[in-house]
């Protein structure tokens, strides 16, 4: 349909009112420009999901209610504006309102935190390109009273702040070194920095450690709170029976592009690929309630994961582009991993909790929901060994980045004494770890004519760290620990061989034989695999041989970190 102002509208109609999937077109103000809506409509005015695309290249993917933004979105302002931006978070009546991620490229920030009329306001966060992390409060989008601030080098500033980011008043700075300067500040954080006040050089060692490890947090805004605005449709959604009349507008749609449209728009048309959808979302999700086992559902799982005509492909899709919004580029700081590693593990908990309504034939009433009898299989079905597995790639790239950058530190000492002992031939390492000799397995050792044990290298207990070595080719907490008890089998093998009998390795004997396959193993960032793992490990694991596994290679992780290790003389 076509007025006389140009307005152009394709799509559903019910009762002369845009109703269902439609295209408006608006004329702008210059004489080729438009605004192009994509969205759904309900009584002619957009409702549920839509991507549209401004005259000024600004866009905006995300929800709609009675015309308005509302809900979880994406604004997007392109290079071609003066000031590129990018907003994602929760709307309300088309101003900013609520938990939301701000970019600005130009200056180098991203701000993390709550928003009111358009302005951030309330507790946030702002990382820089240059490493600087802010933590304080907001009002009207300007960071005010108390709050903290990290710089890259783990300098802290704690104490006043006003405006744009600016030292001002009572606070205290302790530099990396130690040293403490309590008094009175003023300026932006840099070369102009202005204080004046009492300087300490007592230093603590808790501290120093306490300084690079400092983990920043919104306290006040519960990890539930966060993201409303993705979970809140999807809930709708399930709770609704995933009803056909409500499927386009939750799960969205895929149109021809605004470029296309600019060239024919007198014969305007709709096209939605969901069209051509084998099934509806109602009978796609309705296969999950006839699921008992639990194999049966981690296939099922995996492949609507992936689906963009599942509802959980979109609320994972959904949760990714958050999370790498908040994470990714400028966000991938040191300080912010406790805060990424809790979000991950609360999706994984709450999408958890979603696949059990789905499974119980989408029953509301959560009295109703009954875990499986068998105890063993009530500890399967939870979110670490259900959900966590399958979501974990999605997220991995920018939460272990922020691992490595925590590990940083470890990580290259670590690395020092492998580099130290890889000069080593096999019996010499050996002997330098104290591996008691009778264990050694010389029988593997290949000879080349006139060669000598002591300048063999890289082939004792070979089976045992080509399986370490196989750590770095999963992101599944379980699988690298399964990895990690394939590998003690091997070096038990290894000894049983050499013995010729069954033996099992006291701590004493099993400690240097895993400090010597570690070493051999080279798997670089060794300190960031081991945490990620604890952290991401099924809790039911505590106490048990997983468990003692992963902290005896943390022991081993934390002896190539020593002195001794990492400059003893090779030829003594």
């Amino acid at each position: 349909m076509k007025w006389p102002d140009g307005c152009n509208y394709s799509g559903d109609f019910h009762d002369g009112l845009e109703d269902g999937f439609g295209i408006y077109l608006i004329p702008g103000i210059s004489s080729d420009g438009f605004n192009c809506y994509k969205c759904h409509w309900k009584c002619g005015v957009m409702q549920g999901y839509g991507i549209c695309e401004y005259e000024d290249d600004t866009t905006y993917n995300g929800y709609f209610k009675n015309n308005l933004r509302n809900g979880f979105g994406t604004l997007r302002g392109t290079e071609m504006r003066n000031h590129p931006f990018k907003y994602t978070g929760h709307w309300e009546n088309n101003i900013k309102s609520g938990y939301g991620i701000w970019d600005d490229p130009n200056r180098g920030q991203r701000y993390i935190g709550m928003w009111q009329d358009d302005f951030r306001h309330g507790q946030g966060i702002v990382v820089t390109q240059s490493g600087l992390c802010y933590q304080g409060t907001f009002i009207s989008g300007k960071m005010m009273g108390s709050g903290i601030l990290l710089s890259e080098d783990n300098t802290i500033y704690e104490g006043e702040f006003t405006e744009e980011l600016v030292l001002n008043g009572k606070g205290k700075l302790t530099f990396p070194n130690g040293f403490t300067l309590e008094g009175t500040f003023s300026n932006q954080w840099g070369d102009n920095l202005q204080a004046s006040g009492i300087l300490s050089t007592c230093r603590k060692e808790e501290d120093l450690k306490t300084a690079e490890k400092i983990q920043l947090d919104l306290s006040e805004l519960p990890m539930e709170e966060r993201w409303q605005g993705i979970y809140r449709p999807f809930q709708e959604f399930i709770l609704h029976g995933c009803q056909a009349e409500m499927e386009e507008s939750y799960l969205g749609f895929h149109t021809h592009s605004r470029k296309e449209l600019r060239k024919s728009q007198d014969y305007l048309f709709c096209h939605r690929t969901n069209a051509d959808a084998v099934d509806t979302a109602e009978n796609i999700v309705g296969e999950l309630s006839k699921l008992n086992l639990l194999e049966d559902m981690k296939h099922y799982l995996e492949t609507a994961f992936e689906s963009t005509q599942n509802p959980l492909g979109k609320l994972l899709k959904t949760l990714t582009l958050a999370f790498q919004a908040t994470y990714s580029g400028v966000g991938a700081n040191k300080h912010l991993l406790t805060m990424a590693k809790e979000e991950v593990l609360f999706h994984a908990e709450k999408i958890t909790e979603f696949i059990k309504i789905l499974h119980m034939g989408l029953q509301t009433d959560e009295s109703h929901l009954c875990e499986p009898s068998d105890s063993r299989k009530r500890e399967e079905f939870n979110s670490y060994t259900l959900v966590l597995p399958l979501i974990l790639p999605r997220f991995h790239p920018e939460l272990y980045m922020m691992y490595m950058l925590y590990h940083e530190k470890e990580d290259a000492l670590y690395w020092q004494g492998i580099i130290h002992l890889g000069l080593l031939p096999d019996t010499q390492l050996l002997e330098f770890l104290e591996v008691q000799k009778h264990l050694w397995p010389l029988q593997d050792l290949t000879l080349t004519v006139n060669q000598r044990y002591s300048l063999v290298r890289d082939e004792c207990f070979l089976s045992a760290i080509e399986c370490f070595q196989k750590i770095s080719t999963t992101v599944d907490p379980e699988l690298k620990m399964i990895t990690f008890m394939k590998t003690y089998d091997e070096i038990e093998k290894t000894v049983a061989r050499v013995l010729e009998k069954e033996y099992k390795l006291p701590m004493d004997d099993l400690l240097p034989l895993l400090v010597y396959v570690v070493s051999r193993a080279k798997i670089q960032h060794l300190g960031a695999e081991l945490h990620f793992i604890r952290d991401m490990m099924d809790p039911c694991h505590e106490g048990g041989l997983h468990d003692f596994m992963l902290t005896a290679l943390e022991s081993c992780y934390l002896h190539l970190q020593k002195e001794e290790i990492r400059n003893s003389c090779i030829g003594e």
